[in-house]
């Protein structure tokens, strides 16, 4: 089984972008440490930027609630930096469904 983040690195790429993985792990403290606590990827195309928070399905509204109330999140919208969060999950017949919640 692949990650959300394997997944949506191959989605954003099939998309053009040229998008790396920015979430890093600790391993002293046992931890994910995100860019700016909202960034598992960072992707670039041809004038755009974004900042991608991937995660299962059922956890997109958390995603969108914590990007919400992060102190950093209006100084990456006023730098024109375009936020997503990507929720994975399989429908009826087993396969992966991506769908994109746009809170830039």
């Amino acid at each position: 089984m692949s990650s959300p983040t394997v997944r949506s690195l191959k989605y954003l790429r099939e998309q053009g972008y040229h998008a790396e993985v920015t979430e890093k792990w600790n391993s002293f403290t046992k931890t994910r440490k995100d860019l700016w606590n909202i960034c598992d990827i960072l992707a670039i195309r041809e004038g755009e930027i974004l900042a991608v928070q991937t995660t299962s399905g059922s956890n997109v509204a958390a995603r969108v609630k914590k990007i919400a109330e992060n102190e950093i999140t209006p100084i990456i919208r006023s730098a024109n930096i375009g936020i997503h969060v990507h929720g994975w999950r399989k429908n009826a017949k087993g396969r992966w469904e991506l769908r994109v919640v746009d809170v830039s």
